[in-house]
């Protein structure tokens, strides 16, 4: 297990170009949203449909790119062992409206097949607590998101 962590961190370490860094800062907002749609160990329709979508929309991916995108967080995803090493790559990299958004994405995920299970809930707070979000932020996102189920 400690191997797997190592030689998860020495890899994304080593991302030096531009291109590289955002591709790893992308895979690991993905792999927190993925954290978010599994944990109630089902995947709705309705966040099926709403993951490739909150991904086009905010990382300007094409719709093959999002897709590819949640194929390989899946990957990761699987092997992680905490949420820290995806939040530590947006802390370094992300501004806190960039934080914001994503704990944003997350609530519209918890909310998209129209209940919050509480292994979600945990999931959002735990992450809005490592990206250093005040609970003010974290409670105003979960608002906007149920304003935006309306």
């Amino acid at each position: 297990m400690i191997a797997k962590l190592k030689k998860f961190l020495s890899s994304h370490s080593q991302a030096v170009t531009p291109e590289e860094q955002a591709r790893q800062l992308n895979l690991a907002a993905v792999s927190l949203l993925l954290e978010v749609v599994f944990a109630d160990e089902t995947l709705s329709t309705e966040e099926a449909k709403l993951l490739p979508t909150l991904l086009t929309s905010a990382l300007s991916l094409t719709q093959a790119e999002a897709e590819e995108l949640i194929d390989e967080a899946k990957k990761v995803q699987g092997n992680s062992i905490s949420l820290y090493e995806f939040t530590r790559e947006i802390n370094q990299q992300c501004s806190i409206e960039q934080k914001q958004k994503l704990i944003l994405a997350m609530w519209k995920l918890a909310y998209a097949d129209g209940q919050l299970c509480r292994y979600e809930n945990q999931i959002i707070r735990r992450t809005s607590a490592l990206l250093h979000l005040k609970h003010s932020e974290l409670i105003q996102m979960r608002n906007q998101a149920i304003e935006s189920q309306r």
